[in-house]
């Protein structure tokens, strides 16, 4: 329950800092934030490794342990968890009761707060083993940063050595003392960094967990403000996790303009698209769907099948290899425009070549997803979010049930699945046309899938009219449904296009009507039981 304050007065804007805690992990610009604290005074109580790191600068400190008259004890876990420490930092000195408290037990008050947490994240990350990912859960970082984010009227909080310079202008602005503004500001970032740290913490203990628990939460830190949304009259920035999973988040961008909201998604589904393949792939993706797909012995030949299939979509699009990027395949490239390229590496002259495209945003991520990683996704909604796994499904050949007079050929099959990968990626409803581990022709995202069948034939076939070819593209080709065929109409207009072969997950109550279609038109069509519908 809480209890009304007694006897108070009104709180300063302006505070004096007197005395500071000075306990990080992170010490990136803490000796040259310290000699500030020095400059105007500042009593520095400080603990283990922080207190080293000060005193070899030649900073005068005073250590915690002798500060409260208490050792540290059990291996480090026990040493702020002091009355001293935590009645200095939450008394309100405006409360006479507090004030009086403070003077009866000899606490001092703490003014500034400068903490950052044990490297929980960073261990997991490196693959610590469980009991050193235990111990780098902080305990009295937390309650010292929440405490002083609690009590910011009088005490100022540091959580982020990014926030060092706005204190040392305030301090050198009001010699010596700090804004309640800022304070009050510095306060949310505190509470925002414990809830993202304690969130990891829990994530990581129910990373194994079947079952959704009771309480979930989503936190990241912002890597950088975007300069709009979707569109210019909406606001975005892009956060990352604790996750080290490679690709866009934590990409390294060698050149080009500053990545916008729609590049992020848009590279996202094209890194996450060709990382389904082993053999050399290229994806071109546009509006987060792809426009051409392909594997082949090499890059080069991966990304002239992959334009095939809509070069005319291709335009302004994103490009993702899963290999590194050789210098012919990167001049081939160029010949086109294209916002985004993402790949796990890229060699010295392929970088030369594409300087000559100096807005061509250039992305390199150290290595590649893996595709069958446990990982859940996050959608917001109206009052809430939508929680679930990531579509890790995929089919094999034994998970193939021929349901047509006709079973398909060995290259049929080779060409079902690689459709079925691809399909997995378009949104809903998908029909995906593939020849020869490339794509011939694709239709997304329509709200019938007789439309998205029709609309995949008729990419094709100018396509092929754009590459000099008597006949469409689809002829010989397979077609992969992303959910079944709900009526024959789909099936026969993918017939019409000239695919040989389907690949759907059945369970129509008219798979019997669509079965039969196809024992009419010599199709061979396999059921998979497995639908992969992307909204």
């Amino acid at each position: 329950m809480a209890h009304a304050p007694a006897s108070n007065l009104p709180a300063p804007d302006l505070l004096l800092v007197k005395r500071a805690l000075v306990s990080v992990s992170d010490k990136t610009g803490l000796v040259e934030f310290a000699r500030v604290l020095a400059s105007y005074g500042v009593e520095i109580l400080s603990t283990g490794g922080t207190a080293k790191h000060l005193k070899d600068a030649g900073i005068a400190i005073r250590d915690v342990a002798d500060y409260t008259g208490s050792p540290e004890m059990m291996d480090g876990r026990v040493k702020t968890l002091h009355p001293k420490i935590h009645g200095g930092i939450l008394a309100r000195r405006n409360n006479a009761e507090h004030a009086s408290a403070m003077t009866e037990h000899g606490i001092g008050g703490i003014d500034l707060v400068v903490v950052n947490l044990y490297p929980f994240v960073e261990t997991v990350a490196r693959g610590g083993s469980e009991s050193d990912i235990i111990e780098n859960i902080d305990i009295g970082g937390p309650a010292m940063v929440r405490s002083a984010a609690k009590n910011h009227e009088f005490v100022a909080i540091l959580t982020d050595p990014a926030d060092y310079r706005s204190v040392i202008s305030e301090m050198t602005e009001h010699d010596g003392a700090t804004t309640y503004a800022l304070r009050r500001r510095l306060a949310g970032a505190a509470y925002a960094m414990t809830a993202a740290y304690d969130s990891a913490i829990a994530n990581w203990f129910g990373k194994d967990d079947a079952e959704y628990p009771h309480r979930a939460s989503a936190a990241g830190t912002k890597l950088q403000s975007l300069r709009y949304g979707e569109n210019p009259h909406q606001s975005a920035a892009v956060y990352i996790d604790g996750t080290t999973r490679p690709g866009i988040a934590r990409a390294t961008q060698l050149q080009g303009k500053e990545l916008s909201y729609n590049n992020f998604n848009d590279a996202d589904a094209a890194f996450e698209l060709v990382a389904e393949f082993d053999a050399p792939a290229v994806a071109i993706i546009k509006h987060a769907n792809p426009c051409g797909v392909a594997t082949a012995g090499n890059p080069l030949d991966a990304y002239r099948l992959a334009l095939r299939c809509d070069s005319v979509s291709a335009f302004g699009g994103i490009i993702a290899l899963n290999r590194p990027l050789d210098a012919k395949t990167a001049e081939e490239i160029v010949q086109i425009f294209s916002e985004v390229i993402i790949a796990p590496a890229i060699d010295d002259d392929a970088r030369a070549l594409l300087q000559s495209k100096q807005n061509l945003r250039v992305l390199v991520t150290g290595g590649m997803p893996d595709p069958a990683q446990r990982r859940r996704l996050v959608k917001t909604i109206a009052g809430g979010f939508l929680l679930q796994d990531a579509d890790h499904g995929v089919i094999t050949e034994g998970d193939l049930k021929v349901v047509t007079k006709r079973a398909p050929s060995a290259d049929e099959i080779r060409d079902m699945i690689f459709a079925s990968k691809v399909a997995k990626h378009v949104k809903s409803n998908a029909i995906v046309y593939v020849k020869d581990n490339a794509t011939v022709g694709i239709g997304a995202g329509q709200m019938s899938r007789i439309d998205s069948t029709r609309i995949a034939a008729h990419k094709a076939r100018g396509a092929a009219s754009a590459a000099g070819l008597s006949s469409t593209m689809t002829t010989g080709s397979v077609v992969a449904s992303d959910a079944f065929f709900p009526f024959a109409d789909g099936l026969i207009a993918a017939a019409e296009a000239g695919a040989t072969a389907v690949i759907q997950p059945g369970g129509s109550v008219r798979d019997a009507e669509v079965i039969e279609a196809a024992d009419k038109r010599g199709l061979a069509m396999v059921f998979t039981g497995m639908r992969h519908f992307r909204h």
